[in-house]
């Protein structure tokens, strides 16, 4: 590669793409790791009385949740930046001797960065499936909650009635 002029541009290149490739590895890793634990703490919740701890603890996860994706896209958008870059590299005049060697490692860095993307969607749709059922859940328990705490109390007023007018009756 040493014969072509611009072989350290495309050694420069190739370093930021590896460079990239690995800070999403360790993202998605830490990413995946959160959104895991988002679900596990949510469904110890259930057992629990108190809700204000796991509630303050889900908010902090959900601004943890958005501040990772946007890093990931971030760094999903560079990597996608240095691979067009690439792309070009392969494309411009004096690179065709090389042209296969070329190509076979844009194509591997394509792959990889075709996999972080969709490994990143998968694990955000995951979480928002859960984040959303959850939500949907929390809220219809609630619900339920705060039907049986006022039915509780015209159960015992209704019951109360039902004494006086029998006691009346007697």
């Amino acid at each position: 590669m040493a014969g072509i002029g611009g072989s350290s541009y495309w050694e420069d290149l190739r370093k930021q793409a590896r460079q990239l490739e690995n800070e999403l590895d360790l993202k998605l890793v830490s990413f995946s790791k959160l959104c895991t634990s988002y679900s596990s703490s949510r469904d110890g919740r259930r057992g629990e009385t108190s809700d204000a701890t796991p509630l303050l603890n889900n908010s902090t996860q959900d601004r943890m949740f958005d501040t990772m994706s946007v890093e990931i896209e971030q760094l999903l958008s560079k990597l996608t930046a240095v691979n067009d870059k690439m792309a070009e590299y392969t494309n411009a005049p004096g690179s065709t001797s090389l042209n296969a060697a070329l190509m076979h490692t844009l194509q591997r860095h394509r792959d990889i960065l075709q996999d972080y993307t969709h490994e990143f969607h998968k694990t955000k749709g995951n979480f928002l499936a859960i984040r959303e059922r959850e939500d949907l859940l929390g809220s219809v328990k609630k619900d339920i909650e705060t039907y049986k705490s006022g039915s509780g109390v015209n159960n015992r007023r209704t019951e109360l009635f039902l004494k006086e007018h029998e006691h009346l009756r007697k």
